[in-house]
């Protein structure tokens, strides 16, 4: 339910473009059966007119209908909904902390993709006072279960989410996220002491009330063993 619910919203734009094409032929059968009814002389050719007439009807109802729920969807439902419900992936749950989940057997294949950090690796995408990581800072070399601390707060905040990745990969494992904003606090828990040492990118995320994503801030760290 949540999957569909979170497709049509964001398709909205989309899903109201062919509602448009299909209200537009809608009222141009609707026009057309109008006509032949009143150029309608033997009562066989009013009838199928009418039966016309009452097709287009039903077809406008319908668009109206689905018109109406759309709307109902996107500016009511969708900004309420938890923000779990939301996320992609299906393991977060905003309202609890959550520790990482990548399966044991993986862990030396992340390991195996995770280059050395270099001098140069720099913090990318955060926005202070609205979206920062504060800590871990980056560069930092952490291990067990450590407190993240930083901003969420956007204007039309929706929610937030942070999750990790194998330094160089574009492959995300959510941890955990929260629907409240924060402005220089806690952002949530993170126990790194099932993940592989070695170098790691720890990003937040932020989206405004009509779930649209903002850059993310990305912060380079290292996981040691605990």
């Amino acid at each position: 339910m949540i999957t569909i619910l979170r497709f049509f919203a964001d398709y909205a734009v989309l899903i109201y473009l062919l509602l448009a094409v299909g209200l537009v032929f809608a009222l141009r059968a609707l026009f057309r059966a109008q006509h032949e009814l009143s150029q309608s002389v033997f009562g066989l050719e009013r009838e199928l007119a009418r039966r016309h007439i009452s097709q287009a009807m039903t077809a406008l109802t319908l668009v109206a209908l689905l018109a109406g729920s759309e709307v109902v969807l996107t500016a009511f439902l969708a900004p309420n909904l938890p923000a779990f419900s939301l996320l992609s992936t299906p393991t977060i749950n905003p309202l609890t902390t959550q520790t990482s989940t990548i399966p044991p057997e993986l862990l030396q294949t992340i390991g195996a993709l995770t280059p050395q950090l270099t001098a140069t690796a720099q913090v990318t995408g955060c926005v202070p006072g609205q979206i920062m990581i504060t800590y871990p800072k980056a560069g930092d070399i952490i291990k067990g279960s450590i407190e993240l601390l930083g901003t969420a707060n956007i204007p039309n905040f929706g929610y937030f989410y942070y999750e990790f990745s194998p330094a160089g990969s574009d492959t995300w494992q959510s941890i955990a996220g929260g629907n409240q904003a924060v402005q220089d606090g806690s952002l949530g828990n993170w126990d790194t002491s099932l993940i592989a040492p070695g170098n790691y990118a720890l990003r937040l995320v932020v989206t405004d009330s009509q779930a649209n994503v903002l850059p993310a801030c990305i912060v380079p760290l290292q996981i040691t063993a605990p």
